[in-house]
């Protein structure tokens, strides 16, 4: 199904990361109960009115009866445990196996290593170059044109110049905060390549709706390709006493 076509439906952005899935599934799951919640409550509230339809108006003790006290609460706990008790245990199983599992990436010698610096209104992102290290004349910097390869951890560090931005790749399933003065971080893996957007997702000016970017995936090869070619022309331009075109910091491993 194309984006435009998933618009007019209650789909979410067509998914390309590794796990992605994961929260995909954990959101159906959660609008299982709650579609079956509201299908009993709808039923229940149409019984009571047919079952009731001829009644003689009563008066209801003050508060309900100590029966119907514990029915209310022992329906709206488990209630609680069903929906809220399966999204936060999910969650955290997420959280701590993939999303704050920065071992991940750390671990994997093919991991590419991404500075971005969020502005009013752009991404500049910042690769290391083939050498690996960052703050070399080989740091190859981009404008709202990021690229990376296909099945390989991208490994993100955020920081904010202005104000607080909202690092957000939907078909990745990624969102993240760009703070000034604070570096944040995540890491995802695109399962296929094409091309996907780059979103803020928290107003940042007059200009918010116009900070978007393109994310690039490409095969191993390709990447490596544009990599090797970007990194010459960044050399050969490189300017030592250009301050403001090397922003980049020490890179920061958990």
């Amino acid at each position: 199904m194309s984006e435009q076509a998933r618009a007019w439906t209650l789909s979410p952005p067509e998914g390309a990361s590794t796990y992605g899935p994961r929260i995909d599934a954990l959101l159906e799951r959660s609008h299982v109960f709650e579609a079956g919640l509201a299908a009993v409550m709808l039923a229940w509230l149409v019984l009571a009115v047919w079952r009731f339809r001829g009644a003689r108006p009563v008066v209801a003790a003050n508060g309900g009866t100590r029966r119907s006290r514990a029915w209310v609460l022992g329906l709206a706990v488990c209630v609680f445990v069903g929906v809220d008790g399966t999204l936060f245990l999910g969650s955290e199983r997420y959280a701590r196996d993939v999303l704050w599992n920065l071992e991940v990436p750390a671990n994997d010698p093919r991991t590419v290593r991404l500075e971005l610096n969020a502005h009013q209104w752009s991404w500049e992102a910042r690769y290391a170059g083939e050498d690996g290290r960052f703050g070399t004349p080989d740091d190859v910097v981009t404008w709202n044109d990021l690229r990376v390869p296909v099945g390989v951890p991208v490994w993100v560090q955020l920081v904010s110049t202005d104000v607080v931005h909202g690092f957000s790749l939907p078909a990745f399933r990624v969102k993240l905060d760009a703070i000034p003065g604070r570096v944040n971080q995540t890491w995802f893996q695109a399962a296929r390549e094409g091309t996907f957007e780059v979103a803020c997702y928290q107003h940042c000016g007059t200009s918010h709706y116009r900070m978007r970017g393109l994310l690039t995936v490409l095969s191993e090869a390709d990447y490596a390709r544009w990599l090797h070619e970007a990194g010459r022309l960044a050399t050969q331009s490189y300017d030592a006493d250009d301050a403001a075109a090397h922003w980049g910091w020490e890179w920061r491993a958990p």
